[in-house]
Order: structure tokens, then C-alpha cells, then sequence
């Protein structure tokens, strides 16, 4: 007669997911050996002429804004009612705080003494400075972050009392948040402001820090969308009833949203186009990569976007979620890299080196490794059932 434990499946740990991930950690680690025992010069090809890369461009820059899930979904269910939704506050929280939290960490890999991180805050305070309102800001937005998704964790642990501390805190944590988000997104559109040489005139515009926050409510809508997609595929099993209840409702709610803030975007840049006289690029080979980004990744969307509601097509919308959030990755890249020092002959320009490319992707490994282990263990799918009272 065969042993129950005979038919237990072994060596369940190898699987596709844990050997691709395993060997991008491993990859990445031995890149971050390199690169903090031989310094930048060993991993990266940024120069004078190129000091931001892609751990800027893509780590900091799209990372911010694909974090926004957090406080627009907050925002949403805690400030403007809609209770309908709540189900999705910690998820997205949970996203919001990871990707925060190795934008930190990515930082570290470009900075040449990465050390002195905290002295803007410690030795002197450069108020005048926009990248210090940012180091300020993402610092403190990471705290809220972390306190707003401290009660999953508590209740996970067992502390009762310093859970519900930590409850009472939401609607103050939230308005933190809010304020600080609207600060620091855009802010990283600001910095641009100080390169009007260096970035090309159709992606440089006065309104670059309006650009950078109304497109991050649009990064925050579609993020929510996509990647409770592929967490109701991938956690079907530790999702509560009324999650499931609740995600298709979310998913009509915020394509809708999404579709009116990409039609108020488009609005917007045109107006910026206008008002800077700068349709003549449009016919260089600049300007068709331009329209190429406002076309196929504003507009659409945001006509997908209205259709999937109008008709109720819950996978059109989800599948338009990934257009946006590529589109949010695209334009974040052209500001920040493509677009950036246009005017340099093509063996100048900065191409990231295959090591540089290993740390973004090893970064990006991590944060899903790190949402895998969360919500398989904590209640973010689901109500903890000690406290299922307290949780609206």
C-alpha cells in the first residue's frame, strides 16, 4: 500500500516562475557585487554628458509613477466614498509601497557614494533644491506608505492593539499621502525644467510637472486594473468572496476613470504644443516618434478605454490597462532618455550597458517576489476574520 506522503508532489519549489527568478536574482546579485566593489564606471555607461540612465529613467522615473496605484485607489475609497472599491486598498497599497521602497533601493545602485543619501537631511537642507523636495517627499510618502499597510501585517502577526492604532490612522494617512504624492510627482516633471536645452522641445513644455501628475492618476488607474489581473489569475485561491465581488465592478470603474483622465492628458499636451509653436517638429523624425506616443498610447487608450466601459467588455479593458502602463513607461523614457541630449551626434548618446539592464530587471524580480510571499501569507486578498468589523 502506498504512503500518503508518496503521492505528494516533490521538489514543488522548481518551478518555471522560481528558476527564471532564481537565475535573475543570481545574475543581479553578482552585478551588485561589481558594482559596489568597482564602482559605477565597471557596470554603467553614464558620463558627463549622460549622468541619468536607466536606473533613473526607468527605476525612479517609471517606478514612481507606477506606484501611484496607492494613492489613487486610497484616495478613492477613503476621501471621495467610494466604498464600493475597498477591497482593492491594500493590494494596491501593497504595490504602491514596494515599488517605493526599491525605487530607495535602486538609488543606491546610482549614486557614486550612495552613503550619503540621508545628508540632505542630516548635515543641510537644500529648500531651494526640487531634487530635495523630492528625497523629502518620496521619504515620507514611503513612510505613509508603509504605515497604511502596517495593519495587514499586523493583523498577520497577531497585535491586536497596535493594529487597530494603526486603523485609525487611514483618513490622516491618506490626505498625507495625497498631498505628498501630488508634490513629489510633480516635482520629478520639474527637474526637467532645468534642461531646456538638453530635452527636446516637444517633450519639454512649462507644464512638465502638470504632465507628470495628471499622467501618474493615469499610471495609478491602469496599474490597479493590470495587475489585478494577473494577481485574480495568479491568487485566485487566496482571494475572499468579496474581492471577487468587488473586481469586476473596480475594473468597469476605473477604465472609465482612466478613459476621461487620457482624454484631459491629450488635452493638455496639445495645448502645450500650441502654446510652445512647436508643430513644425512634428514632420522630423522626432515628431513621428512623438505622435507615435500620443497617438498609440494616449489616445487609443483613452477610445478603448471608453469603449470597454460604454459596453461593459471587462477584457478590453484589462488588456487596454497594459497598453497605458506602457505607455506611461514610454513616455517616462523618451523625457528622461531618448528625447534627452537629442542634439548629440549618435556615438554620444547613452545606451544602457547588459549589466545596468540586469539590476532594472533584477529590481523589478523583487518587487514580485517580494508581493508573492505578502499575499500568500497576509490578509491582502481577503479579510482577516478577527477584524472584518473594523475594516470599513
Amino acid at each position: 500500500m502506498t504512503n500518503d506522503t508518496d503521492l505528494k508532489p516533490r521538489w514543488t519549489w522548481l518551478t518555471p516562475f522560481n528558476m527564471i527568478a532564481g537565475v535573475i536574482v543570481i545574475a543581479g546579485i553578482i552585478v551588485t557585487l561589481i558594482r559596489f566593489t568597482q564602482g559605477l564606471a565597471s557596470v554603467t555607461r553614464l558620463s558627463d554628458y549622460n549622468p541619468w540612465g536607466i536606473w533613473i529613467g526607468f527605476d525612479l522615473m517609471v517606478g514612481v509613477a507606477l506606484a501611484a496605484g496607492g494613492y489613487v485607489t486610497s484616495s478613492a475609497v477613503y476621501l471621495f466614498g467610494m466604498k464600493k472599491y475597498h477591497s482593492a486598498v491594500r493590494p494596491a497599497i501593497l504595490t504602491g509601497f514596494l515599488g517605493y521602497f526599491f525605487v530607495v533601493i535602486a538609488l543606491h545602485y546610482d549614486l557614486g557614494r550612495p552613503w550619503r543619501l540621508p545628508y540632505p537631511f542630516i548635515v543641510g537642507w537644500g529648500t531651494t533644491s526640487l531634487l530635495f523636495e523630492v528625497g523629502l517627499c518620496v521619504a515620507l510618502y514611503l513612510t505613509v506608505l508603509f504605515l497604511e499597510f502596517s495593519p495587514a501585517a499586523l493583523e498577520w502577526l497577531g497585535y491586536k492593539r497596535t493594529r487597530e492604532l494603526a486603523h485609525r490612522l487611514t483618513i490622516v494617512l491618506t490626505v498625507f499621502g495625497v498631498v505628498l504624492s501630488t508634490l513629489h510627482q510633480s516635482s520629478l516633471g520639474a527637474l526637467f525644467l532645468a534642461a531646456p536645452s538638453k530635452l527636446h522641445p516637444l517633450w519639454y513644455s512649462p507644464y512638465l510637472p502638470t504632465y507628470f501628475f495628471v499622467s501618474s492618476v493615469i499610471a495609478g488607474l491602469s496599474m490597479v486594473i493590470f495587475e489585478g489581473a494577473l494577481s485574480h489569475k495568479a491568487f485566485h485561491d487566496k482571494m475572499s468572496k468579496t474581492y471577487l465581488e468587488e473586481h469586476d465592478p473596480l475594473t468597469l470603474g476605473f477604465g472609465r476613470a482612466a478613459a476621461l483622465v487620457l482624454a484631459g492628458y491629450f488635452t493638455i499636451k496639445v495645448v502645450g504644443l500650441a502654446a510652445d509653436n512647436n508643430w513644425h517638429y512634428l514632420t522630423t523624425s522626432y515628431g513621428l516618434w512623438y505622435l507615435f506616443e500620443i497617438i498609440g498610447f494616449v489616445l487609443l487608450p483613452c477610445f478603448l478605454f471608453a469603449v470597454g466601459a460604454r459596453d461593459k467588455n471587462l477584457k478590453l479593458i484589462r488588456r487596454t490597462s497594459a497598453l497605458a502602463v506602457a505607455g506611461i513607461v514610454l513616455n517616462r523614457l523618451n523625457v528622461s532618455l531618448i528625447a534627452f541630449n537629442w542634439h548629440l551626434p549618435r556615438a554620444e548618446r547613452y545606451i544602457p550597458s547588459f549589466m545596468e539592464v540586469i539590476i532594472t530587471v533584477f529590481m523589478v524580480t523583487l518587487i514580485v517576489i517580494c508581493f508573492r510571499f505578502i499575499v500568500t501569507r497576509m490578509p491582502i486578498f481577503y479579510e482577516h476574520p478577527d477584524y472584518t468589523e473594523h475594516n470599513h
